[in-house]
């Protein structure tokens, strides 16, 4: 199993839900973190639980949907942490409604946060990877990007996009030796899910939590450098 202790992690939307959890098992084996979030307070909050667990942490408030402020935040993010090694592209919005019944706006903005939002935050950090000819990049998806549903037509367009970018993008730099790996969890007990009302935050036993999503990202980053975890779907064993 690799070492994972003092690399170096951004992670987009990571101060709340699954990138929270994602930043915390990332530090207890000793990675430094980045953040991004558009909430100040939130990631400044999660900022310091993760320097409670000893790792250096740092933030930075943008909308990935916004190209220069990607390029200005990530830039202080590499500034402050040193380095990127390992990059987690998890920010994303959600609503749904019927094609013809959502606003053309709200359907334009999940695309463009994220779909255009995962591209710009990997564009700016990927010429680091290269640099070192080394180096991760995890994409999330959804199983919605698997199979459209009613009422999910903008979200599921938006998760099919992340998988076709994510499966390119790992044809395309697994020669500079950089793993990408794209995931396609079920319903998780997001701070998302619950807001949106399709998870309890009570519901421990039968819905995926936002720590077993953290743990697989850390499995997949143990392997041996020889070895790429291309993707994988993470389901609830309950029905």
């Amino acid at each position: 199993m690799g070492n994972l202790n003092n690399k170096k992690a951004i992670i987009t939307g990571g101060g709340r839900g699954l990138g929270k959890a994602t930043a915390i098992a990332f530090a207890k084996d000793g990675i430094d973190v980045g953040i991004t979030g558009r909430n100040e307070d939130v990631l400044k909050t999660t900022v310091s639980e993760l320097k409670a667990l000893g790792v250096n942490a740092t933030y930075a408030v943008f909308d990935v949907g916004n190209y220069e402020a990607v390029q200005k935040g990530i830039k202080t993010l590499v500034d402050t942490l040193g380095t990127v090694d390992i990059l987690v592209n998890n920010a994303g919005i959600a609503a749904f409604g019927t094609l013809n019944d959502m606003e053309v706006n709200q359907w334009s903005q999940i695309i463009q946060t994220n779909v255009m939002g995962m591209y710009y935050v990997t564009k700016e950090v990927l010429p680091y990877l290269i640099e070192k000819n080394e180096g991760d990049i995890i994409n999330v998806s959804s199983t919605a990007g698997l199979s459209g549903n009613a009422t999910t037509s903008a979200y599921s367009a938006s998760k099919f996009a992340v998988i076709g970018m994510s499966e390119s993008l790992m044809k395309e730099v697994r020669k500079n030796n950089i793993r990408v790996c794209t995931l396609t969890p079920s319903t998780i007990a997001s701070d998302m899910s619950i807001d949106l009302g399709i998870a309890n935050k009570d519901s421990e036993d039968s819905v995926l939590q936002p720590e077993d999503f953290a743990e697989l990202i850390v499995a997949g980053l143990k392997l041996p450098r020889r070895a790429m975890l291309k993707g994988a779907s993470l389901w609830s064993t309950n029905p």
